[in-house]
């Protein structure tokens, strides 16, 4: 009997959802550099242009064939560019 498999990880290790879903773009730098990676700086955030406010949370891995292994992806984590993973953060009044 096969072992069920989710619809996600199934799409994704057949190249079928295009890595650009998982990538966030026109950010703004905030916060200090936290390190660099390949010559480029790691900000410890980065907020996007509807103001959602993202946290450095590590490197993100690559498949066999150069590809972003989404996957691994986490609820809330996205990629910026080279390849970094940044997680949502939660506006204050929703942790309360």
């Amino acid at each position: 009997m096969l072992k069920p498999v989710s619809q996600f990880r199934l799409l994704t290790r057949t190249n079928a959802i295009p890595t650009e879903y998982f990538i966030l773009a026109n950010l703004q730098s905030d916060g200090p550099v936290v390190g660099h990676l390949a010559g480029k700086p790691i900000r410890e955030a980065v907020i996007d242009q509807n103001g959602r406010r993202y946290r450095f949370a590590g490197v993100m891995p690559r498949t066999r064939g150069g590809r972003f292994a989404v996957e691994n992806l986490r609820p809330g984590e996205w990629i910026v560019q080279p390849g970094f993973i940044y997680t949502l953060e939660e506006p204050a009044a929703l942790r309360a």
